[in-house]
């Protein structure tokens, strides 16, 4: 069953940094790739996509400018990620506008990051501590619909709204 998720697509600049890190093979851990590489502002689960695109066009919010770096970290000990600072507040409207959708309340605080990686065992990964910086300026969100497969998620951009 697809799951769906409201997000913010880096820019090409950014996408071409990333792709320079080096990601060697490492037993245990799968590398995203740039078809993958998001922000996730709000998980939506397994929603019904009409009300989550009216719950996208619903969404209040300025352009942010953001910032991802100044280090690769660790996330929740298995994930490989760039922090992204600068999208608390789209974060928080795009919380608002789709609390009537979602099937539970998510009170965690926003943590903004793009994942790089995952580690099946919480181990060390090469590119831990990897210096990296890089920003641009958000415009446009996405809602976004993820299909699991084998190889990893593949998404597909439902719907946009300019901000």
């Amino acid at each position: 069953m697809p799951r769906f998720f409201i997000a913010v697509w880096p820019s090409a600049e950014v996408i071409d940094a990333l792709e320079r890190l080096v990601r060697p093979d490492e037993p245990g851990v799968r590398w995203t790739t740039r078809d993958q590489w998001h922000i996730t502002l709000r998980f939506l689960g397994a929603v019904d996509p009409g009300p989550a695109g009216d719950a996208l066009r619903a969404v209040s919010a300025a352009p942010a400018d953001v910032t991802l770096g100044p280090r690769i970290e660790r996330l929740a000990d298995s994930s490989v990620v760039v922090p992204v600072t600068g999208l608390d507040p789209v974060a928080a409207a795009v919380r608002a506008a789709t609390a009537e959708i979602v099937d539970r309340p998510d009170d965690r605080p926003f943590v903004g990051h793009l994942t790089l990686g995952r580690r099946r065992d919480g181990g060390p990964t090469a590119l831990d501590g990897h210096a990296f910086s890089s920003g641009f300026t958000v415009t446009e969100l996405a809602l976004i619909r993820s299909d699991l497969h084998a190889d990893g998620a593949r998404y597909t951009t439902l719907a946009t709204r300019s901000l």
